[in-house]
């Protein structure tokens, strides 16, 4: 069985997408809607996604239901190129879903299901130690299968391959048992308030050097003012955002790590790796949901032709 380029473990869901007015108001008021969109959802399967379009051979380890919304997840996942042979189906729990209600600022509920019922059983060690990368998302999402990442991360390095963790948020925001993970990690995809919350500093250079003594790079995703990356205490670079006319963020900072990712893959430099991830979430944008307009390497190139390569 032939090896994907890239394994990411994580979660997979439908997004329902609702857009307007979509603040909530209780006593049985109701208010209408602009748009309510059913999406591909969870970040793991939005990056599978854009590494897909991106031209890389990508594989997702993950669980769905045996449900409609499972079955929307795999088709979704499987029309945008995912390799979907370790997708999981478990029959006794219904597939995760979010609601997304998406008011410029962004407010997300979700029933966990078959996100927080995927364990270690999703992942092939023998994959895992064939792949040139490993990407973790979600890992609060998913707490049986948290505890085993750190081998898993480890497994994917001696078999030579590089290595990555965006964790999203933790809903419960107690943010334990990731520090240890970062050892295993070559970088660590956070936004500001997760690094924040991550670290316990309140500066963002304090943070990533947090994270740098355990030797693991920081690509941070800072929304509409781009990027950064800290390869060493004194070595950070910065990369602004693009001029992208912005229709929906949802999914913005996973296409970042399809981008970062990719550019790793590539072989480019730290710099260029994050000028690609921030181009790749800012032409995100140009769509309702994570996956729609997420760009190939060409629009990547074209877009921003009188831009420094990447």
């Amino acid at each position: 069985m032939s090896a994907p380029d890239v394994l990411v473990i994580g979660d997979a869901n439908p997004d329902l997408l609702l857009t307007g007015d979509a603040v909530p108001r209780f006593g049985q008021a109701e208010t209408l809607l602009e748009s309510a969109d059913l999406v591909l959802g969870g970040s793991a399967a939005i990056v599978a996604c854009g590494l897909s379009r991106l031209g890389v051979a990508t594989a997702l380890a993950a669980t769905v239901g045996d449900d409609l919304y499972g079955e929307f997840v795999r088709e979704a996942l499987t029309d945008r190129g995912v390799d979907v042979r370790w997708l999981r189906t478990d029959p006794s729990v219904p597939t995760g879903l979010s609601v997304v209600l998406s008011v410029g600022d962004r407010a997300i509920l979700t029933h966990p299901g078959t996100i927080a019922s995927t364990g270690p059983e999703v992942v092939d060690d023998d994959l895992v130690a064939r792949v040139r990368h490993v990407h973790s998302a979600s890992c609060f999402l998913t707490p049986r299968l948290a505890a085993h990442l750190p081998r898993l991360l480890a497994t994917a390095r001696d078999g030579g391959a590089t290595t990555s963790v965006d964790t999203n948020w933790d809903p419960a925001e107690r943010w334990d048992g990731v520090l240890p993970l970062l050892e295993q990690a070559d970088v660590l995809m956070p936004n500001a308030t997760e690094l924040f919350a991550l670290t316990g500093r309140p500066d963002l250079d304090e943070a990533a050097r947090v994270v740098l003594d355990r030797g693991c790079r920081v690509a941070l995703k800072n929304g509409a003012e781009g990027g950064a990356l800290w390869e060493a205490p004194e070595l950070v670079r910065r990369v602004p955002a693009p001029a992208v006319p912005a229709v929906d963020t949802t999914g913005a900072g996973d296409s970042f790590d399809a981008g970062f990712i990719s550019g790793m893959l590539d072989g480019l430099s730290g710099e260029e790796c994050l000028v690609r991830a921030v181009r790749c979430g800012s032409l995100s944008t140009r769509a309702v949901g994570g996956t729609a307009a997420q760009p190939t390497l060409a629009e990547v190139r074209d877009q921003f032709r009188a831009a420094p390569a990447g």
